[in-house]
């Protein structure tokens, strides 16, 4: 597999609502459907839980069905898992970042070349 390149595509999804998708409301829903908590999903994200839970609630207002549901009573009884919709819409998410990371490398060989200081060596 090629490296990728020094410059990179981030995907943002804009809607009437504002952002509906981006890498790290994604990156959100694939650590809480890999912990089963919001919470865990923030901490391994370095967010606070208030944060992660806001985010949640965008997600799931912003479409006709929730992404996440959630259920209370603690830590042995209580948590999060992504709906079937969740699970579709981050696949389909991660399916649109891989195709524009494909079809877009030549085009951001080419902004990456005409860079007065290369990618690697400009401070972020």
């Amino acid at each position: 597999m090629d490296d990728p390149p020094p410059l990179r595509l981030r995907l943002r999804l804009n809607g009437a609502q504002g952002v509906v998708m981006g890498p790290g409301r994604a990156d959100l829903l694939a650590q809480i459907a890999q912990t089963g908590s919001i919470a865990a999903a923030g901490r391994r994200m370095g967010m606070s839980y208030k944060r992660a839970w806001s985010l949640v609630e965008s997600l799931n207002t912003a479409f006709a069905e929730p992404l996440v549901e959630t259920a209370k009573g603690g830590a042995a009884h209580g948590g999060a898992q992504l709906t079937s919709l969740g699970k579709e819409l981050l696949a389909a998410y991660r399916a649109l970042e891989e195709t524009s990371r494909t079809a877009g490398a030549t085009a951001l060989r080419c902004i990456e070349s005409a860079l007065r200081v290369p990618p690697a060596q400009n401070p972020r």
